[in-house]
């Protein structure tokens, strides 16, 4: 990676932080509204889609400590799961859709899927390790309410916005889909 890759890394990864610290104020500081619009996940998911799945990984799990430091949100213990529900996120969605021989919207969809229930798993695992340390039970009811029936609205947003999003920085330029060229790279074996 030449270093000045590096540096727009940085750079969107810092940029993308600091929206997710800002955007879960848009929801009004509401945890329920929070809970099924998912603020936090958008910038992670993007940050490791644009950035790689390294940037995505640590942005997605220090974001949700940053803005606890900062704001006291979200609440502590559940904001350790989501610091590993957000790495997961940003670590899978990036790795997923960089190391597609295609990146176009299927190869995004698929990603983005595929990060999505990865990163609700890593929750539920997480959950079930800190409520056994505490003593309680880690339903099946408690997760399939917490990772999917109450956050249906920030699914449908995130599966929206961020194709939305990468269209238009395919658009621009500043991201582009693209497709593996492996003919001309058999025909110049061949020769």
């Amino acid at each position: 990676m030449k270093q000045s890759e590096y540096i727009q890394n940085i750079v969107i990864a810092a940029m993308l932080m600091g929206i997710g610290i800002v955007l879960p104020f848009f929801t009004g500081q509401i945890p329920q509204i929070g809970n099924m619009l998912l603020p936090m996940h958008l910038p992670v998911i993007v940050c490791g889609l644009v950035c790689g799945w390294q940037y995505g990984g640590v942005v997605g799990f220090i974001l949700p400590f940053l803005r606890y430091s900062l704001f006291g949100m979200p609440p502590m213990p559940n904001g350790i799961a989501m610091a590993f529900e957000l790495a997961a996120y940003g670590a899978i969605s990036g790795f997923l859709y960089n190391r597609s021989k295609w990146q176009c919207i299927v190869s995004l969809y698929r990603s983005l899927v595929i990060a999505m229930i990865g990163g609700r798993i890593i929750w539920g695992i997480v959950r079930v390790v800190m409520l056994g340390i505490m003593g309680n039970a880690f339903t099946w009811q408690m997760f399939m309410a917490g990772a999917f029936l109450t956050s249906v609205p920030g699914i449908i947003l995130q599966l929206v916005f961020i194709l939305a999003l990468m269209v238009a920085l395919n658009k621009t330029g500043l991201v582009r889909f693209h497709r593996e060229q492996k003919l001309a790279v058999k025909t110049e074996q061949e020769i």
